[in-house]
């Protein structure tokens, strides 16, 4: 299944989206797509439902984040082969775990805001793991478990306030609108090998990133065992799982991302992504 969330910000409802490709609405089946739907039986009841009896979702539909209520969104640095050369580091012996603000996911297509005194705004296609039950000491054999799906994320990032205000990384990744989620959150049952898919990531529509889910470090069952160690995750939660090579940072000269400028990206079987990068104070 591939669910979505439509509609103006903050009034999204829950959806699905047919075999043709169309929309339809799941608010008469279920609140919103967090907590209990994300479950195993959760799952199991939506399936049995006939999407040709849900109503159909009149063009064009704006989509927001595929999953509400997210209470962590957690991400991996540094876990893609490729991308550790290219920024000249080695690759981590463990996982390296950052946050990102929950208050900075947003819709695939919305506009991003370049941060007030930004000067290294960059990009990064990451594959996402939407948690469907609570995790905790977690074996790897049974890690997938407790995943619900997978989706797409950009991983904005600030790297002047990320590397150089300091020894944490969070700063310059939770910026507002650095969470582009989505479009959907595809179950797993639909994917048949997630360590295989292909990603890409082009601005202003030259290819920047090119990569496959293959080269990760740590795999999608070891992140979610190794993260199950240190915290309680959650139904609902987003973990974000590292960047194939090609990020503006890593280019010679490094390029950065300015208003005006247009990102598109996508995942093999995931969904695409549009953003177009506007000042801080845009519309406000």
């Amino acid at each position: 299944m591939k669910f979505v969330r439509f509609g103006p910000p903050g009034q999204e409802k829950p959806g699905l989206i047919d075999a043709a490709g169309a929309v339809r609405d799941l608010s008469g089946q279920v609140p919103d797509i967090s907590g209990d739907v994300l479950s195993a039986a959760g799952l199991v009841r939506l399936a049995a439902i006939d999407p040709q009896t849900l109503p159909l979702v009149a063009e064009p539909v704006r989509f927001g984040p595929p999953v509400a209520d997210t209470r962590q969104f957690i991400a991996i640095g540094l876990n893609f082969a490729d991308h550790a050369a290219e920024t000249g580091q080695a690759a981590p012996s463990e996982p390296i775990i950052f946050t990102k603000a929950v208050s900075c996911i947003q819709g695939p297509d919305d506009d991003v805001r370049k941060p007030r005194l930004s000067t290294k705004m960059d990009w990064e296609v990451e594959l996402g793991i939407v948690i469907g039950a609570r995790a905790s000491y977690v074996a790897k054999d049974q890690a997938m478990d407790y995943v619900a799906g997978f989706c797409v994320v950009d991983d904005l990032s600030e790297r002047q306030f990320q590397m150089e205000r300091g020894p944490t990384w969070d700063r310059g990744k939770g910026c507002e609108t650095f969470g582009p989620v989505g479009p959907w959150l595809v179950t797993k049952d639909e994917i048949a090998d997630v360590q295989n898919l292909d990603m890409w990531l082009d601005v202003n529509g030259k290819r920047m990133q090119t990569g496959n889910t293959k080269t990760m470090i740590f795999d999608c069952a070891t992140i979610v065992s190794y993260l199950s160690e240190f915290m309680v995750l959650l139904p609902g939660d987003i973990i974000t799982t590292g960047t194939p090579p090609g990020v503006g940072m890593g280019m010679n000269p490094q390029v950065w991302l300015n208003e005006g400028d247009v990102v598109e990206l996508g995942i093999e079987k995931l969904g695409r992504q549009r953003h177009k990068v506007i000042a801080w104070n845009e519309g406000r």
